[in-house]
């Protein structure tokens, strides 16, 4: 076989995957505009389509970043690879707004497109974590610096001294154990001599055997031999047949990976050190290829740039007899002359410009002189222009009806990075750059555009001294330039108080005195920046639901998955934390509420936000606030330094656990001291300071939602999670992770699926707990003599509360009464008074028609 180089897999997975894209952007952008759809299943359709598509493109060019050597290609990919990530949580919020659910079902799409359920799953680009990764260690370093300052470590040290013994208590414990392993030896020993025993009082007894014929001794054998070796060759193929089936599992493997794999681990932790050998050989070509144009070509283009505008500075007096008005910087400067325009339209346009200013300042001083129009006068311009839209809308409003896609924020970004990619890298020859270096030529390029613009600047600051100069000299226009020069200087004055204003909409900086590590420090010391488990997304084990669009089908809301549950958590959490420009233009979510019976995993799924995207973790639950800042000002104090550190330090999480006692309708009795309603006033408050560009995300958790207030409640937490106890598939896997994970060897005697089936209302936290109680160290060391059997984890799964009907019922009912469950009960409603508006429909005409035929049936008759 030939070697292919992993440069030439990527580069072709590269090229695949915006050929796909293409497609993808042809079918966004048709060429005729498209009718709107009144049919929502056919838009659903049509949606899923487009989601399912733009993520396995999002998966090839996560793939390509985190592998491929190019520092140029990598920008490319990077740049394309945000564009997809947002056009996805563009698609996704557009479902949720069409269906009114959060949890969607792509089973008939899935199998049209002819993929598997693990294609849904959403790709967590390993760039989030890996590319600051020195940042991440360096402030883990400042936590731990700070825990053992503030004495978070001794407690640690404590425990541990517990667990030391005194040296006579050490002797007793080795002598119980010596004198356990004696008589085990003694029991051994003992065993063997009356087996010794039995076996010769049985040889006495037997009369002697009489001799067989060798043929016939022979045949014996074999019948016994053949029957054995026979019987093992069934059982092994019957075990084989049902290993395929999926109904008994596999032998457990080898905890080792295999060489191929060790192989490929190496392969990749190599690329990555090359990539960082690139990407700074990159970086120190930027600076010293552009020092090496500003030094070579910077004179010339300052040449022929001054040379080009005094030519035109003498085309435009030929023309009109006078020295035109350079161009301002905020106008583009000379880059206005070279647009490829005569003098006279540039003399034109600037004239234009002029005359317009003119008439903006004699607007602004008539309006300050007469104190504006009068009110009436605007309300029934506003009235008649209303009243115009309106009429415009009735008239053209039978074509207008039905859904259309809006306007996307990233389908630019993805149309401009496949343009680049086409006009620059998919026709390019790169065989002779083996190692994948950076393109010198196209960095030449580059900087010599930024040379010019640098250069282009200081010749206009020259070319308009000049040019007032030549004024001053030839046209005499001193006068004019003093009046222009008044003006100018109103002007500023104007834009000053403009700044002040804004200047006082600013909030107070409460610690403005104080350094962000003593904030850090603080907020370390009291428990309210915590260490996020180091847990990742795919260990939050679930399995994907089958049966999702059947159910709806026949109009019964199924449950969600927590293949779902997973999956959107990666949408609405971990990739706008993950990536800025994608934070910025996707749809802003500042709060996540996540609902469920205790055990279903909540803080679980926290703890891997934080994980796969580097974010702190910031703990404002209202156990942890209970004693701690006391008062409304200082509650406000605490608040402003938290979300502070948290923009300062983004990407960031505060957790508030147990959300719903924030909201309480009534505080109980037990827990009026720990004040859980202190923070409902200024969360608010604080959520409103909250802008696009700050990647922080306010997650609460909660096991009671129906205890909160739910207006107050709904209105902090926009979106909402509910994650429900796992179904069957998700308990089988769940069940086989955990055994392999505690050590235990899956054999036929462990019905796995017998375990899944009992387990019905029992929850993630109830099967970990009856895992870890059977799988103790003894237990295991048992497994080869005593095999593993499901009824060994009955009684520690009876000794916990399942959840009940009544508490899942409660939770549906619960979640029916939020702004989103409202929306689905009444769209549902209206789709069953439109079928049953069609069915009166169709009666009435079978009705006429009937009487239709019975009259003719007479006139023949």
């Amino acid at each position: 076989m030939a070697f292919v180089h992993p440069e030439n897999s990527y580069t072709r997975m590269w090229v695949q995957a915006h050929g796909a894209l293409e497609d993808l952007l042809v079918d966004e952008h048709p060429p005729t505009a498209p009718r709107p759809l009144k049919d929502r299943l056919q838009v659903f359709q049509g949606l899923a389509t487009f989601y399912l598509k733009y993520l396995q493109i999002f998966r090839s060019l996560e793939a390509v970043y985190d592998q491929i050597v190019h520092p140029q290609k990598r920008r490319m990919v990077r740049h394309v690879l945000d564009g997809v990530m947002g056009r996805i949580l563009e698609l996704k919020n557009e479902m949720v707004e069409l269906e009114f659910s959060e949890f969607h079902y792509f089973d008939d799409v899935l199998q049209d497109l002819k993929l598997t359920p693990e294609d849904l799953e959403v790709p967590i680009p390993q760039y989030f974590v890996r590319e600051k990764m020195h940042v991440l260690r360096d402030r883990e370093k400042m936590l731990a610096h700070v825990m053992a300052k503030g004495g978070h470590i001794e407690q640690v040290e404590q425990e541990l001294s517990v667990q030391t013994m005194c040296l006579e208590e050490a002797v007793r414990v080795l002598q119980v154990c010596e004198r356990a392993r004696q008589g085990r030896l003694r029991h051994r020993f003992m065993k063997e001599i009356r087996q010794a025993e039995e076996e010769g009082s049985q040889a006495k007894s037997q009369t002697p055997i009489s001799t067989l014929d060798p043929d016939q001794a022979a045949t014996r054998i074999q019948k016994v031999w053949r029957g054995y070796s026979q019987r093992k060759r069934t059982r092994r193929e019957r075990l084989e047949e049902m290993i395929f089936l999926g109904m008994v599992p596999p032998e457990q493997q080898q905890q080792r990976p295999s060489v191929a794999q060790l192989k490929a681990q190496q392969v990749e932790t190599t690329r990555r050190l090359v990539q960082e050998e690139n990407e700074a050989e990159y970086q120190r070509a930027l600076v010293s290829i552009k020092e090496s144009v500003r030094a070579m070509d910077g004179p010339d283009l300052r040449e022929t740039l001054q040379e080009q505008i005094r030519q035109w500075f003498i085309e435009c007096r030929d023309a009109t007899g006078k020295f035109p008005d350079f161009p301002n910087a905020e106008d583009g400067g000379s880059t206005a002359i070279f647009a490829q325009k005569t003098p006279d339209q540039v003399a034109a346009e600037l004239a234009v410009k002029e005359e317009e200013k003119e008439k903006k300042r004699k607007d602004n001083i008539n309006k300050d002189k007469k104190g504006g129009k009068d009110r009436k006068d605007q309300k029934k311009d506003k009235k008649w222009k209303s009243k115009q839209k309106k009429g415009g809308k009735e008239e053209g409003e039978e074509e207008e009806k039905g859904w259309k896609m809006p306007p996307s924020n990233f389908l630019p970004t993805v149309v401009e990075g496949n343009k680049m990619y086409k006009d620059v890298w998919q026709g390019r020859d790169e065989k002779q750059n083996f190692l994948q270096r950076f393109d010198a030529q196209l960095v030449r390029e580059e900087k010599r555009l930024e040379v010019e613009e640098e250069v282009r600047v200081q010749v206009d600051e020259l070319m308009r001294q000049e040019v007032k100069n030549l004024k001053l000299a030839v046209d005499r226009e001193k006068g004019k330039k003093k009046k222009k020069g008044k003006k100018g200087g109103k002007k500023k004055k104007k834009k000053g108080k403009k700044g002040s204003k804004k200047k006082k909409k600013k909030e107070k900086d409460l610690t403005a005195d104080r350094t962000l590590e003593s904030l850090y420090e603080e907020l370390v010391l009291e428990g309210f920046l915590i260490r996020p488990l180091n847990i990742k997304l795919s260990e939050y084990i679930g399995e994907f639901s089958y049966l999702g669009t059947t159910l709806r089908q026949a109009d019964i809301e199924p449950m969600p998955s927590l293949s779902d549950v997973r999956q959107l958590i990666a949408l609405y959490g971990i990739l706008p934390l993950g990536s800025q420009s994608v934070h910025q233009k996707a749809p802003l979510m500042k709060t996540l509420l996540l609902a469920g019976p205790g055990g279903v995993g909540k803080r679980m799924l926290v703890h891997a936000l934080c994980t796969e995207t580097g974010a702190n973790l910031f703990n404002l639950s209202p156990r942890n606030l209970a004693g701690k800042y006391p008062g409304r000002s200082c509650l406000q104090y605490l608040l402003h330094m938290v979300f502070k550190v948290a923009r300062q330090l983004q990407p960031s999480v505060i957790w508030i656990g147990d959300a719903e006692k924030t909201f309480y309708k009534k505080v109980p009795k037990l827990e009026k001291e720990m004040e859980p309603k202190r923070l409902k006033k200024d969360l608010v408050k604080v959520l409103k300071s909250v802008k696009p560009e700050d990647r922080v995300l306010v997650i609460g958790t909660s096991r009671r939602p129906f205890d909160a207030d739910l207006k107050p409640f709904c209105k902090v937490y926009r979106k909402i999670i509910l994650i429900p106890r796992p179904d069957y598939a998700s308990r089988l896997v769940l069940w086989r992770e955990l055994l392999c994970g505690g050590g235990a060897r899956l054999t036929p005697s462990l019905d796995l699926s017998s375990l899944a089936k009992v387990t019905d209302g029992y929850t993630q936290g109830h099967i970990l707990q009856a895992v870890r109680l059977v799988l103790t160290p003894r237990r295991l060391a048992q497994q080869t003599t005593r095999p593993l059997t499901a009824e060994e984890f009955i009684p520690p799964l009876a000794r916990q509360d399942p959840v009940y009907k009544e508490e899942e019922e409660a939770f549906k009912m619960w979640y029916g009464k939020t702004p989103l469950g409202k929306k689905r009960a009444r769209a549902a409603k209206a789709i069953e008074e439109e079928g049953e508006s069609g069915k009166d429909k169709d009666k009435r005409g079978s009705g006429k028609k009937t009487g239709k035929e019975e009259k003719s049936k007479k006139k023949n008759k």
